[in-house]
Order: C-alpha cells, then structure tokens, then sequence
C-alpha cells in the first residue's frame, strides 16, 4: 500500500485540537484542582454551571459501576465520595463525548463507536480493579478515548479513510495496521497527540496513545497493557464498532505482565454485560437493548 508521507501526527491534530476544542469548563475545572487554596465547594460550582454534565455525573455516581450504598444527591458529596481527581477524569470523558458531531455515517456510526469505546473503559476498569490498581476511573475514561484518534482522522482524511476501511473489509486486515502503512502511524498516536495537546493528564493520554503498541507506554505500561486487552475484550463481545471489523492480536507481553488467569475472562466478561446497559444510558444519554 502507498504511504502518504505528507501528513503526521502533528498535522492531524493541528487543526482539529482548534476546531474541536474541549469546553471552556473543562479548563476552568483543571485550573481550580490544580489551584492549591481551591476548596471541594469551588470545584463542585464549576461543574454544577453544566446542568446536563452534573445531571450525568450524579447518575454515573449512583450507578452499579460506583456500588456506594448511601445515594449521591449533589455534586459536593460526588467530589468529596468519588475524589477530585475522579470526577475530574470522568468530566473528561463527558465532555468529549460532546465535541465530535457530524462525521459522515459511511466512516462512522458515532453511537456504534461509543458503545465500543465504554465497553472498552467498562473492561478496563474491571481489569484494573483485579490487579489492583488505584484511581479506577482513569482506566475507564482511558478506555472510552482509547480510540478518539479514528474520529480526529475521519474528520481530517475522510477519503483515505473511507478507503482503508473497505480496503480491511476486502482484505480481512487489521485497521490499524492498515493505518500505520499508509501513513506511518496508526490511531492511537494520532489520540495520544490530541490529548496530549489539549492538556490532558499523562496518566490517561500515554495509554491512549501506545494501546496498539504497549511497550512504547512511556511512564505507564501497565495501563496501556490493561487498555489493550480491554479494547481486545469489546472487540470479542461485540459490543459496538469505532471501525475496527476484526479482533486485534493480543500482545504476549501484555498477557504476561498482567498474569491474568483464563479463569477470570468469563468474570469479567459478566462484569462488563451487568453495567454495559445502564452505562450507555447514562453516558450517551440512550437505553440500549440491543448492540
């Protein structure tokens, strides 16, 4: 296949970090967690001047994914029972959620890839819960960004991608390996890129952008170990489609820096199927039956 050496990752998110901006919001809420003399009212203020986001935080906060036996009935208690950091992350993932409209169906299905993309952040949390990992929420909304890259290329190279995506259906190649030889690079850097220069924590970009290929996690290798096996997950339950027709290999040394007994998959598997439903519901506003 002929590269297109004319574009990088740079040029990719050039334009669209402009374009497709984060809201304001999400700034002035980064600024105030990072402000030491910023108090949990200041914070919990910020975010209740988005009604439809508050609305949406609380409902997540009182779902099965959180498990808190007490109901959550305002912002205040979501910051002071989930943490600051928490609900900043999860802020995060509503607000892109928002920012990427009008991408062309033939490239695309947008509530296909979302439904793919928390499937994905659904897995990742329960991976990250067995091995113990802190701060569960930033594996998931890693998982629900994990493949905001496809969308920055659908709306940058649509033709090139539209090729690639029958060139896969006809041919049976992985996408993102189809990616990486037309252009040099594959999704993944392309959303490691954009987060990286919307200002988004190292903690959840570094594993967006290396879940294709882990060992170039930088700082964080096992959340991009545990995003990849995720994203394999979604992809054999078929929960959703950001592009993607095939199950990705999975990386050996992603299985044997997790030490994941086989026996745990059909766990997990349970764990995703219990909170998918009401997850969609609250995160992209839909009551799903079906996939």
């Amino acid at each position: 296949m002929k590269r297109s050496p004319q574009l990088s990752v740079e040029d990719m998110v050039e334009d669209v970090s402009t374009i497709h901006s984060l809201p304001l919001f999400y700034s002035q809420l980064s600024e105030a967690i990072d402000h030491p003399r910023s108090s949990i009212g200041d914070i919990a203020k910020i975010i209740s001047e988005d009604q439809g986001l508050t609305a949406r935080i609380l409902k997540l906060a009182n779902s099965p994914l959180f498990g808190y036996f007490s109901k959550i009935d305002t912002i205040t208690q979501a910051v002071t029972i989930i943490g600051v950091l928490q609900v900043r992350d999860l802020a995060l993932a509503l607000s892109v959620m928002d920012v990427f409209k009008g991408i062309p169906e033939d490239l695309v299905n947008m509530e296909q890839f979302w439904k793919h993309s928390i499937a994905t952040g659904l897995a990742s949390r329960v991976l990250a819960t067995s091995q113990r990992e802190a701060n569960l929420e930033r594996f998931f909304v890693a998982g629900i960004l994990h493949d905001i890259g496809r969308l920055v290329m659908y709306v940058r190279v649509p033709d090139l991608c539209l090729e690639l995506l029958e060139q896969c259906r006809a041919t049976g190649t992985l996408l993102h390996r189809a990616e990486r030889e037309k252009f040099s690079f594959d999704h993944a850097d392309v959303g490691g890129a954009l987060l990286k220069r919307w200002k988004i924590p190292p903690r959840v970009a570094e594993p967006v952008g290396s879940h294709h290929h882990c060992s170039r996690g930088g700082q964080y290798p096992r959340e991009a170990s545990i995003l990849h096996l995720a994203d394999i997950i979604a992809h054999a339950m078929q929960i959703g489609n950001s592009g993607e027709v095939f199950v990705p290999e999975l990386d050996r040394d992603v299985w044997e820096r997790l030490q994941i007994s086989c026996y745990f998959l059909p766990t997990l598997v349970k764990q995703v199927d219990t909170t998918y439903e009401q997850a969609v519901s609250v995160l992209y506003g839909s009551d799903d039956s079906a996939r």
